[in-house]
């Protein structure tokens, strides 16, 4: 069987020599942990606490699997065959494993196994009788052998260490013998063995008195239900408590006289596991698939001071039957799950200690520097002792890593409040932290609560003016009052699809006036920020400024240009047709409208308009075609239109006036 694990007093010797005690606020626990095995078929497990090991049997692979208490992979033991029920000696240095399947010079025997070097110390044949599990009680190792399933006999046999030879001893219970070999388990340095029918559809119990070197009944009984999976014995070897699939229950036993003692209902699923651990803490395991599949609790307790679901996140796997084993110290639980064939250690942190969850309530909003109120509550299934203290932390625009401000005291019924002024505006979060002690977990909650703070004013020069294309434009913003910070960002978002981009940042001068020049392409929304401080508000502003095109226009084929009129015109044949070559800032998409104008009786009348389309370098040509007239003057210019010349990125922008005119 496991469990075997050092008797209290030589755990708490060494674990005292070998490290220093140090005292301190309790931290927050480990995380757990799991690791795949690598083995096909689980049959038990022992935890070595002075070596930080755990020995896992592999009965289809014939091997012991070894790893740290990480789960990490030391060594393995091979050529067991069969290799089941694992025993750990009093001072850790030998491990005893029941090894039913060996044939010729590996016959049955039970082996003994240097935990060290992991090579083999011992060997105790058995004959062929099929060793299943062992057990030490009275100076002597018990073993449990025949049938593993039922339909034959079984018996206890016992090898005797102290003798030179090792005599192996069968038939330990000559009156009245088992139906298959019996589950045994003792109280470390008993002289009281505990026996079980495993798998069988009743659940028959024996114990024995073994302090004579032979075991003699004391008790022998069949009790309610069936299907029995595992026991373990209590450190003080009072009480025995079994775990079978009928009823669901680990239901506890006397071994005086196997009178029912007591119950630990989990209710999940069917009771297939439990270890108790060297000061009678004890691990109640089940088989479901779904929520709880381990409990534990304290010595004398019937309610759980922890809960475990043992299954993957996608609701698959269940803890392996006798698939428990505690470290001596109680500073971890290792599990055995299984799933399709897969087994994984499941390393347990902790696991005495209750978990704990803080809840925290604080204000909406409150005013800066006014008295506020922050309540909560700290709840467990195990009761956090009045008078407890929890760590007050304050984040807040002057602390964003936080700043202890004091504690705050647990009452009776878990909960607690504080009152607090708080200096700074914006954003404050209120953590509550318990530090967890010998019976807790740690754990934090907190809240937040909106703190007022003063607004500001903050101009920004330019709005809604218009500039030439790519003029560089001088913005100053001027910052009002302000507590510590005077930074203020200036931002520009043009039109379109460029990004908002920041032009400047910095810090005003003693007028609260900060400067910032930006080169304009198009019509662009600047923005002047104030991010806010401990006691000011953040505050924006914008403006809009307007952006014009470059265009210009160009005449060709004329024969002549002559200044008449107060204007140089571009003179044409009647037969030619003018050629206008326009160049625009380029966008895609955009285009230039083209309008005409002619004089008559000394005013300019329109003579109608057209949009063209630029290319992508932004030129675009039109040749004036049809009967051109004689004797009039006439214009032309070419305009961006915002909105109608195919985007909205700029200002309508108008090109000078061109003049010609037509002759013979």
């Amino acid at each position: 069987m496991h469990r075997r694990t050092l008797s209290t007093a030589l755990a708490v010797a060494l674990t005292f020599g070998s490290v220093a005690l140090t005292t301190g606020v309790a931290g927050t626990a480990m995380a757990d942990d799991q690791r795949d095995l690598g083995i096909v078929s689980f049959g038990d497990i022992v935890v070595d606490g002075v070596h930080q090991r755990v020995f896992v049997s592999d009965p289809a692979s014939d091997r012991i699997v070894v790893t740290d208490y990480k789960g990490n992979f030391v060594r393995e033991v091979s050529g067991l065959g069969g290799v089941k029920g694992l025993e750990l000696s009093p001072d850790s240095g030998t491990l005893y494993a029941a090894v039913p399947d060996g044939v010729g010079d590996t016959g049955d025997a039970i082996f003994a196994i240097d935990t060290a070097t992991g090579t083999e110390s011992g060997r105790y044949a058995t004959g062929d009788v099929d060793p299943q599990s062992v057990a030490l009680a009275g100076g002597k190792l018990w073993f449990g052998y025949g049938s593993a399933t039922g339909g034959g006999t079984g018996n206890i046999g016992s090898v005797d260490l102290a003798d030179p030879e090792h005599k192996v001893t069968l038939d330990g219970d000559a009156a009245t013998p088992w139906a298959t070999a019996p589950v045994l388990d003792a109280a470390p340095g008993s002289s009281t063995l505990v026996a079980g029918l495993p798998g069988a559809t009743t659940t028959d119990l024996g114990v024995y008195d073994v302090s004579s070197g032979t075991a003699t009944a004391t008790a022998r009984t069949t009790v309610a239900g069936g299907g029995l999976r595992d026991l373990a014995v209590t450190p003080d070897g009072g009480r025995v408590v079994v775990a079978a699939q009928n009823p669901y229950n680990h239901v506890v036993y006397k071994t005086s006289d196997l009178t029912t003692a007591g119950k630990y209902a989990n209710g999940q699923g069917n009771a297939n596991a439990v270890a108790v651990a060297p000061d009678g803490t004890v691990a109640a395991g089940n088989d479901t698939t779904y929520g709880q599949g381990l409990n534990v609790y304290k010595p004398g307790g019937t309610t759980s001071v922890r809960d475990y679901n043992l299954t993957r996140t996608d609701g698959t796997g269940r803890l392996a039957d006798t698939g428990l084993g505690w470290a001596p110290d109680r500073s971890r639980l290792f599990a055995i799950t299984a799933l399709n064939g897969t087994y994984e250690l499941r390393i347990l942190n902790t696991p005495t200690k209750a978990v704990t969850s803080v809840s925290v309530t604080a204000p909406t909003k409150s005013a800066r520097a006014k008295k506020l109120t922050v309540k909560g509550k700290i709840t467990s299934k195990v009761a956090v002792p009045a008078g407890a203290k929890l760590t007050i932390t304050r984040k807040d625009l002057e602390h964003p890593n936080g700043q202890k401000i004091g504690t705050a005291t647990v009452a009776s019924n878990g909960t607690f409040s504080f009152t607090n002024s708080p200096p700074v505006g914006g954003r404050v979060t209120y953590t509550l932290s318990y530090a967890g002690d010998a019976n807790h977990l740690a754990s934090s909650g907190s809240d937040a609560v909106d703190v007022s703070r003063a607004a500001t004013t903050i101009r920004l020069s330019n709005n809604k003016k218009t500039y030439d294309y790519a003029k560089s434009v001088k913005f100053t913003a001027h910052l009002g009052k302000t507590y510590k910070n005077r930074k203020v960002e200036i931002w520009a978002d043009p039109y379109g699809s460029a990004p908002n981009k920041l032009v400047k940042a910095g810090t005003v001068n003693r007028n609260g006036d900060f400067s910032a020049t930006y080169k304009l392409t198009r019509d662009t929304r600047l923005t002047a920020r104030f991010t806010g401080d401990a006691r000011y508000a953040p505050k924006s502003v914008a403006s809009t400024v307007y952006t014009k095109v470059k265009v210009s226009t160009t005449i060709s084929r004329q024969y002549k240009n002559k200044k008449v009129y107060g204007q140089t015109y571009a003179y044409f044949h009647q037969a030619t047709n003018p050629l206008f070559t326009t160049s625009m800032t380029a966008y895609p998409n955009r285009e230039q409208r083209l309008q005409i104008e002619y004089f008559y009786e000394g005013a300019w009348y329109d003579g109608g308009s057209q949009y063209f389309a630029l290319d992508s370098a932004g030129i675009s040509r039109v040749e004036l075609l049809g009967a051109h007239d004689i004797g009039y003057r006439f214009r032309i210019r070419s305009s961006y239109i915002d909105g109608t010349s195919g985007d909205n990125v700029n200002a309508t922008t108008h090109g000078a006036w061109k003049y010609f005119i037509f002759t013979t």
